[in-house]
């Protein structure tokens, strides 16, 4: 059916319609895309000091990284304040001790040099040594369905690391490369895709990441959901920031959340930032960031399911709706 179809269409010379009914054919039997992530930069971490130089530091326990057959974690890094500086994938690169002497860090590539004082300023005499991995490419897999087998090698000898994204399933495999490698060539069934589909997926399903999403020095860890994105623990002892984000985790006091935001206009007619407002004019949140008509907003919990209002650029009121994350606690989405 497919050939008969293709045929007719290259004789009625609809070339635009042919060429989308084969890619749609094609992607049918492609079980991932491929995305190339430019707006993130990976440091290599080792030394003996690795392991107590890092639990220092981030809200998760890279003992999980020691002790379990996980490969890679998700993990803030905060201020002495308690706020977000950093959102970080960690990837281990255990010796052939089976120690976790060295790891990667994924970080917003805009952010590399800010990111890389911080690490040092809290060296001291630990016996760990940074640098910056140029000579690496981080890419994303997206599934294109909702079910199939995890992504396949065709051949391993250009990559560093192949690991389900530690954020939540939905974000597919995070892929580590040396530079002249290409996915389509090294794993099976894999098309290219670009960083804007990549957002826009982030933003349909409500992940954060990077300096946009959560501003250094001003997003709360616990608002950004850390704790269902598997980002922190609350059992490891003592870290830089730790003491916030502990006292409002048991107290329960989180009234506002990061939340996928689904607008009337395009986000880039709307000043990043701005208010979010009820239909009664009361505060509800404020808009962070996004791409076309997503994007992601800090919202209260009690506006979460009203039509809400945020001014344009022209100072009109532009109508936005929240929605719940799939990957949201059930007992949490059932209280709103």
């Amino acid at each position: 059916m497919a050939t008969l179809l293709c045929g007719a269409l290259r004789v009625s010379g609809c070339a635009r319609a042919y060429r989308a009914v084969v890619r749609s054919f094609s992607t049918r039997e492609t079980g991932w895309t491929c995305h190339t992530l430019t707006h993130r930069a990976l440091i290599q971490i080792h030394g003996q000091d690795t392991h107590s130089y890092l639990q220092g530091l981030i809200t998760n326990d890279i003992r999980a990284l020691e002790e379990s057959g996980h490969t890679a974690q998700y993990s803030h890094l905060l201020s002495v304040q308690g706020r977000t500086l950093y959102d970080v994938i960690i990837y281990s690169l255990k010796d052939s001790s089976d120690r976790l002497s060295s790891v990667l860090l994924e970080c917003d590539s805009s952010i590399l040099n800010s990111i890389t004082r911080h690490l040092k300023m809290y060296k001291i005499r630990r016996k760990v040594s940074l640098e910056a991995c140029p000579d690496l490419s981080l890419w994303a897999l997206l599934r294109l369905n909702t079910e199939g087998p995890e992504p396949e090698l065709r051949k391993g000898d250009g990559v560093v690391a192949m690991v389900q994204d530690p954020r939540t399933p939905l974000m597919g495999w995070r892929l580590i490369t040396r530079n002249q490698e290409k996915p389509p060539e090294i794993i099976t069934a894999c098309n290219h895709g670009n960083a804007d589909e990549y957002h826009r997926h982030r933003y349909k399903i409500g992940v954060p990441e990077g300096v946009q999403d959560l501003p250094p020095g001003e997003a709360l860890p616990l608002e950004s959901n850390l704790l269902f994105l598997n980002g922190i623990s609350f059992s490891k002892g003592c870290y830089l920031g730790q003491e916030l984000t502990a006292r409002t985790h048991h107290t329960g006091m989180v009234r506002k959340r990061l939340m996928p935001l689904s607008l009337s206009v395009p986000v880039e007619n709307l000043p990043l930032g701005s208010a979010i407002e009820s239909a009664q004019g009361k505060a509800a949140g404020k808009l962070r960031s996004g791409v076309g008509n997503l994007g992601l907003g800090l919202v209260r919990l009690s506006h979460a399911k009203e039509t809400l209002t945020v001014p344009s650029t022209q100072g009109e009121k532009v109508t936005l709706t929240a929605s719940l994350p799939d990957w949201w606690p059930k007992d949490l989405k059932d209280k709103l």
